[in-house]
């Protein structure tokens, strides 16, 4: 008879526990991030600048300039990447006439857009945008050279390439790549395609809006090749007054779905893509300013803006000129190509990570008021590559989450001796495959 070591039941045990928990890691996801080409980008970069100018209210009629010209040819090259992979995406415009601040005459405002749809729930839709305008420092000048090299002929590149990247995948929930137009002119494009998305039942999880990706010096000096922002809103902008009446009280102040959408970008971002670190600023954007992921928070829609840290005025919204020797003006020269094909891999391994994992949890709550322990209770899922879900918590003051615990395929979990005053809490769901959702703080304040 073979005896076999005490430890060894115990040991096959807890092996059985173990290989119930999905693997820390999809190294598919490596290769994503290694897809993206530097030399694709400044191409494409190259064919938008030459178009002369992509002001909203110039030339729609031309094949070589204006921003019908520049829109086109984003349509095609959508239609080219759905070839390559057999049809997969649905290319498509939409728009809509619209009058403003600085469009004064009804004008016609068309957005590019590709969708891949998800192959088990193809309403949940993951989105990364890229704007097709330019401008020069007259907002109202539809007809001077505009280059808008890194603004926004970058983040747009960016799109189209991170379609090429992922097209050769399939995934569970949808991905749409998006040209947006009207930028310049007051967001236009964005309003557009959210009231689009709300009329026709979309279920977007994710905005991921690229605005200059490609500068990597800037006006302050400082030279940097490896960090990229993610601006996110900390407090939704369509709360009721009753929700922040109950986040008064109960915290959520920096748990929105965006800023947890932030948190999930920067960890999946820097294990998978190469000398990147990200930084998360807690505002929806730049002080003062604003970018297309404003018009889907508006429409209740978690979204971030992703683009690099040190900017260069003098290379934004400027006429094309020389002065004591000073360069002005958004032109080709000052894109950095391999920066630029970074933060598209960031793109790119965000959005598969989030469609290749399960939707965020729904419904979470949480309880624990004068006892020693704290419950979270969600809607059980119904995916089934559903492998369970993990509770996360932190102190008030992190930034990010700092302790886990894997709760299985249940719909609620105690953890016990862990107090609900003294930390901020959420639930994550998770795919066999190991791809988590995004943590969703409890209640309204941090519902996707």
């Amino acid at each position: 008879m073979i005896r076999l070591p005490l430890f060894t039941a115990s040991a096959l045990l807890a092996g059985n526990l173990f290989a119930q928990v999905p693997p820390s890691e999809d190294l598919r996801l490596y290769d994503v991030a290694k897809a993206s080409s530097a030399q694709r980008i400044k191409q494409d970069i190259a064919t938008l600048v030459g178009f002369g100018t992509r002001h909203s209210l110039s030339e729609t009629k031309s094949d070589s300039t204006g921003i019908g010209a520049a829109r086109r040819w984003i349509q095609s090259e959508f239609e080219a990447i759905s070839k390559d992979c057999g049809g997969c995406l649905e290319v498509l415009t939409i728009a809509d006439t619209v009058t403003g601040k600085r469009i004064p005459d009804p004008h016609e405002i068309v957005s590019v857009i590709a969708i891949q749809r998800g192959q088990h729930d193809p309403n949940r839709m993951l989105m990364m945008s890229g704007d097709i305008d330019s401008r020069v420092t007259d907002p109202m000048n539809s007809t001077d050279t505009s280059p808008g090299a890194n603004d926004n002929a970058s983040g747009m590149a960016g799109v189209i390439e991170a379609a090429r990247i992922l097209s050769r995948y399939q995934f569970s929930s949808s991905i749409v790549y998006a040209g947006l137009a009207g930028e310049e002119q007051g967001l236009w494009g964005g309003k557009i395609v959210a009231a689009h998305a709300i009329e026709n039942g979309w279920n977007i999880d994710a905005v991921l809006n690229n605005d200059m990706i490609g500068n990597i010096a800037g006006i302050n000096g400082v030279i940097d090749n490896h960090t990229a922002r993610i601006f996110s809103e900390g407090v939704r902008w369509v709360e009721t007054e009753e929700e922040a009446r109950q986040r008064y009280f109960t915290g959520g102040e920096v748990d929105s779905a965006s800023r947890n959408l932030a948190r999930y970008i920067k960890r999946v971002g820097e294990q998978y893509v190469s000398n990147l670190d990200l930084m998360m600023v807690y505002r929806l954007d730049r002080f003062g300013r604003g970018g297309h992921h404003r018009p889907f928070n508006e429409a209740g829609f978690p979204g971030v803006r992703i683009m690099e840290v040190n900017e260069h005025y003098d290379r934004q919204h400027q006429d094309l000129r020389n002065e004591d020797g000073q360069h002005f003006g958004d032109t080709i020269e000052f894109v950095d190509f391999d920066f630029a094909s970074k933060l598209t891999a960031l793109n790119a391994v965000s959005l598969a990570a989030l469609a290749w994992g399960p939707a965020p949890p729904a419904d979470v709550t949480i309880e624990g008021i004068v006892q020693s322990s704290t419950t979270l209770k969600w809607q059980l899922g119904e995916d089934k590559n559903l492998a369970g879900y993990r509770v996360y918590w932190r102190l008030t003051t992190e930034p990010e989450w700092t302790h886990s615990r894997w709760a299985g395929k249940v719909d609620q979990f105690t953890l016990e001796n862990v107090v609900i005053d003294n930390y901020l809490f959420g639930v994550a769901s998770f795919a066999k495959d190991g791809n988590e959702s995004p943590v969703v703080f409890p209640g309204p304040a941090g519902a996707f």
